[in-house]
């Protein structure tokens, strides 16, 4: 490491204003923040620093992600042997699903980078590592079959729309990787929808329905057993398939305390409290669907683990993400069970919430200083009614 860093001193000042490569200072520097930590200090005031920078904390979501990527790629491939009646190992099941997935993540990787490292060459900003989430989290939303010119073309509307032309990294107000599906949702229903796209080289003799596929169409009685949802034995997003991985990665993230544990509790108590209206109204067999079992349905679990809870265009007060959470989770069941058109209502309920996290804390800040108004008032006119005492009795 050192001879890598003594290259590194050489090769600097070449990038430093005025050198040879001047206009490339900020992708030498975001190459050199990838590889060390940076070595900026602060000059002026009192502050207090650790060794948590950004990119640190979008490794510890990266590592997070590991349990739902390698359960995705083995169950890419077992998904597709099924379909097609051959009996495979872990092994070929896993291989095939990793070659099925590096292209993917490869155009997702390469087609945001590019455009991230093309703006801040523009603008002469610092290029910031929050595309190594948004980069993992768009190949694992999409289905195994998905084309990677969709891919390509998705990352880069999710980079230009969702996130640059807002400022860039800690500006955007919607999820980038959440736009990316909503927009191939919405442009390519066909390739984003239907039983052939969750399994790979599909026959047509074969289903590959999703559970919220066969509920969408009133086939509740086919939707796969609640152990076979939680571990993920299923056609489905890559990563969206097994809750046991996806709670692996969330333990990950609290432990850590990058992601925060009030989004996810109340994503689940609104999509719970959802799922018993609907238990209790009964007009229909999806109706009928146990709350609970919601939970482990579609991307309902992946989307209130790495979706909602994501810091930038989450609700930042405390009492804001409560409400932020619960209104995630009642709009998705809400949205899942009463527009069969959108199965998928975690999508659109996380986006749509996005988009007014912020006026929920604006109101959770003024209902704030109004409290604190109020009791300010309260002990002036209690320290007035003092001291007036105070002077009656003196008289």
């Amino acid at each position: 490491m050192k001879g890598l860093r003594r290259a590194l001193d050489r090769i600097k000042p070449n990038f430093a204003k005025g050198g040879r490569f001047e206009k490339l200072h900020s992708t030498f520097d975001a190459f050199e923040a990838f590889l060390f930590v940076p070595d900026k200090v602060t000059f002026t005031g009192s502050h207090i620093r650790d060794a948590v920078d950004l990119k640190r904390t979008m490794s510890f979501v990266v590592i997070a992600m590991m349990p739902p990527l390698l359960f995705g790629m083995w169950n890419v491939g077992s998904q597709h042997f099924l379909a097609n009646g051959m009996e495979t190992g872990l092994w070929q099941n896993f291989w095939f699903g990793f070659l099925q997935m590096l292209p993917i993540v490869i155009v997702s990787y390469v087609t945001g980078l590019a455009i991230e490292f093309g703006f801040a060459q523009a603008r002469g900003h610092e290029v910031n590592e929050g595309f190594l989430v948004t980069g993992m989290l768009i190949p694992l939303i999409m289905p195994p079959d998905v084309p990677l010119w969709m891919v390509a073309l998705a990352t880069a509307f999710a980079v230009v729309f969702g996130k640059e032309v807002f400022g860039g990294t800690g500006m955007n107000i919607l999820n980038p990787a959440l736009t990316a599906r909503a927009f191939l949702f919405f442009a390519y229903p066909g390739e984003m929808s239907g039983d052939k796209v969750w399994i790979v080289d599909k026959p047509d003799a074969f289903s590959g329905a999703t559970p919220l596929g066969d509920a969408m169409i009133a086939e509740v009685s086919k939707i796969p057993s609640p152990m076979d949802m939680f571990l993920g034995f299923i056609p489905g997003s890559i990563g969206e398939t097994s809750k046991l991985a996806i709670l692996i990665g969330a333990m990950i993230l609290l432990f850590t305390g990058v992601a925060s544990w009030r989004i996810m509790l109340s994503v689940v108590v609104g999509g719970l409290v959802m799922g018993l209206i609907f238990n209790l109204v009964a007009l229909n067999d999806y109706m009928l669907i146990p709350a609970w079992e919601h939970l482990i349905m579609g991307g309902f679990a992946f989307g209130a683990v790495y979706m909602a809870t994501d810091p930038v265009t989450a609700a930042q007060t405390l009492k804001g993400q409560y409400i932020y959470g619960f209104l995630i989770g009642f709009l998705a069941i809400l949205a899942r069970v009463f527009n069969p058109a959108y199965p998928e209502g975690m999508m659109l309920a996380i986006l749509f919430m996005n988009v007014f996290a912020p006026l929920i804390d604006h109101y959770v800040i003024q209902a704030n200083i109004i409290k604190r108004r109020k009791r300010w008032e309260r002990a002036r006119v209690k320290a007035d009614l003092n001291n007036g005492f105070k002077e009656e009795a003196h008289v």
